[in-house]
């Protein structure tokens, strides 16, 4: 089982001298991959529920920005050479996907190939109108967008006609790096989301998910890739705990589990506070994946 890095980076640590400092000791300590979350803008008042906290407010409230994850990560390949450069999760449907498709395909292709997009709907209704974007049918407009991606990365002439995007004859060069495109990682917990994994995706990214209730959401995927004529050795597993605690324990679970890469948080302001936590964490979470 592979582990990886889950940094938001915004407000207080999006600096040049933290970035650079980072990706070599992401790197250096044996983690597998890096990856960044995505909201252009926060609200401090708002209606809509966060799905991973209780009382449904999402951790920092509106100053902490974070910065766009496609300009970090490219920032992160100029300064590394191995780690996988992931989305933990791209807010598809809010965006332009013929400008997603270029920036992801520029990302592979500076990086090497080490891409992954990871992609997800959205919760935050107020968000969506920020951007001037419908909040309902994201879901199918996020279908659309996959589809309107692979053409693009993937044929010489790329076109789609969609119910909620047309894309006209045209050619987008130069593609990416990896064959037949880079990785498109499903986010999400629903049925829905699991159905999107099964119909669209090379992997699920589960967020905020313990050991313990992942056997049940692993039967709701076996059987949505049922459906769809695939099965799990089809897709990668990645899971995060999120803010959740993790020991060695945990760890062997979710290898156990099939879990294929396993992704933990590191948030720090400097780049000591950020060698202190990576070190805990390459000794607390990386070794016991080895070991066991």
């Amino acid at each position: 089982m592979e582990v990886g890095i889950f940094v938001p980076v915004g407000t207080g640590n999006a600096t040049p001298t933290l970035l650079r400092a980072l990706g070599p000791a992401i790197e250096e300590r044996g983690f597998e991959s890096v990856w960044v979350p995505e909201h252009v803008v926060l609200f401090d008042d708002y209606e809509s529920s966060y799905p991973y906290a209780a009382d449904g407010r999402m951790p920092g409230g509106g100053e902490f920005g974070m910065s766009d994850p496609l300009t970090v990560l490219t920032y992160l390949a100029a300064v590394t050479d191995r780690i996988r450069l992931g989305t933990a999760i791209c807010l598809l449907p809010q965006r332009n996907p013929v400008y997603t498709a270029k920036q992801v395909a520029d990302l592979d292709g500076l990086s090497g190939g080490r891409a992954e997009l990871g992609v997800g709907v959205g919760w935050l209704r107020e968000e969506f109108e920020a951007l001037n974007v419908p909040f309902g049918q994201r879901g199918a407009r996020t279908d659309d967008y996959l589809a309107v991606l692979r053409t693009l990365w993937t044929d010489a002439v790329s076109e789609h006609r969609g119910e909620h995007f047309d894309l006209p004859p045209c050619r987008m060069y130069p593609k990416p790096v990896q064959s037949p495109h880079p990785p498109i990682l499903v986010g999400g917990e629903t049925d829905a989301a699991l159905r999107r994994v099964a119909r669209h995706g090379q992997g699920w990214f589960t967020f905020d998910r313990r050991p313990d209730d992942l056997p049940e959401a692993l039967a709701r995927l076996d059987v949505a890739l049922a459906a769809e004529g695939r099965t799990r050795a089809d897709v990668t597993v990645t899971a995060s705990p999120y803010l959740q605690p993790i020991d060695a324990a945990d760890v062997a679970r979710y290898a156990e589990l099939g879990v294929d890469r396993l992704v933990v948080v590191a948030l720090a302001f400097d780049v000591d506070g950020m060698h202190q936590q990576l070190d805990d964490l390459a000794e607390r979470v990386l070794a016991p994946s080895r070991t066991g």
